[in-house]
């Protein structure tokens, strides 16, 4: 049964503007230019006294580096956080309390990169870029301490990342999260028109606007722009998330499939019924049991647990 606060939030969203943002494609480029003006938020006050944010502006974007005032125990969890906002979209201040949540469960540190943005930026540079936050990470906590993860875009940014790592034989993190995400900048999956009027976020024109912003000179299959239409060996371990009132949720049972047909037995998939798309950032009891099922993972995967064992 749906909780009453996840109710409440589903009612309230229509009130913040987000799919009307979507909804309006003629008007959304110039809706990002006036929203390029506000500067990016920043971790509230009840993160900053529970972690040191070190904040990085020497790749020409800031990233913000979340370690426990604590201490970190050796070997903890570290997580690289690729927010969405179907990337042409800044953080806001709701990632920060999943990414805040997600390190006090775990005794984690996280990474969380304010990436360069679509249109002003493209897909072949913005996945380079985190190529490189990803390599500099495997190098100072070690691959294998590392989850890579990310809602909506940044969801489909991790599988794209992973997918690169796996192209180069490079060593994988120890396994991707992915929550809600948008793996199909097509929005050709089945379903999505019937579950369209139910979503309180997205529209399908949205998400291929977003999609035409981001891609640059790649095709909206490329498996860069849509990470669900590239190879799938080679992958870390991961668990997906998805609500069935999100159009999205076509694009994680569709990658679901994808691994199941090759046989994968190293995936997770919940789908939550009635939930909305993120719903993880909002306070409710919903989000609660999936940062619990994540930190699980976390927990069952990492290095530390083999070594205890």
């Amino acid at each position: 049964m749906v909780s009453i606060r996840s109710k409440m939030v589903n009612l309230a969203l229509p009130l913040l503007g987000i799919k009307k943002l979507f909804a309006e494609v003629d008007k959304l480029e110039g809706k990002l230019v006036e929203m390029r003006k506000k500067p990016s938020p920043k971790p509230g006050k009840k993160w900053q006294a529970r972690y040191d944010i070190i904040e990085d502006n020497a790749r020409g974007f800031e990233t913000l580096t979340f370690v426990p005032k604590s201490g970190l125990e050796n070997g903890a969890p570290h997580l690289l956080y690729l927010h969405g906002g179907g990337y042409v979209m800044d953080i806001a201040p709701q990632h920060y309390d999943l990414i805040g949540k997600l390190c006090d469960s775990l005794g984690a540190s996280a990474t969380v990169p304010l990436y360069p943005l679509a249109p002003e930026h493209k897909a072949t540079h913005i996945l380079a870029t985190m190529r490189e936050v990803y390599g500099e990470l495997a190098s100072e906590y070690g691959a294998k301490n590392i989850t890579v993860m990310g809602d909506s875009a940044g969801g489909g940014m991790s599988l794209a990342l992973a997918q690169m790592l796996a192209l180069e034989g490079a060593e994988q993190p120890a396994q991707l999260v992915l929550y809600s995400p948008w793996l199909d900048a097509t929005a050709s999956g089945e379903g999505q028109a019937e579950i369209e009027p139910r979503d309180a976020m997205l529209t399908m024109g949205g998400i291929k606007k977003c999609g035409e912003l981001y891609r640059g000179e790649l095709a909206m299959d490329d498996p860069k722009v849509s990470p669900l239409f590239g190879d799938f060996d080679g992958l870390p371990p991961m668990m997906i998330f998805a609500g069935t009132r999100d159009i999205l949720v076509a694009d994680a049972r569709r990658l679901v499939q994808r691994l199941d047909g090759q046989g994968s037995k190293s995936h997770i998939y919940h789908e939550y019924p009635e939930m909305i798309h993120v719903w993880m950032v909002f306070p409710t009891p919903e989000a609660h049991q999936a940062i619990a099922q994540t930190s699980a993972f976390i927990e069952g995967n990492s290095p530390a647990k083999d070594l205890a064992a």
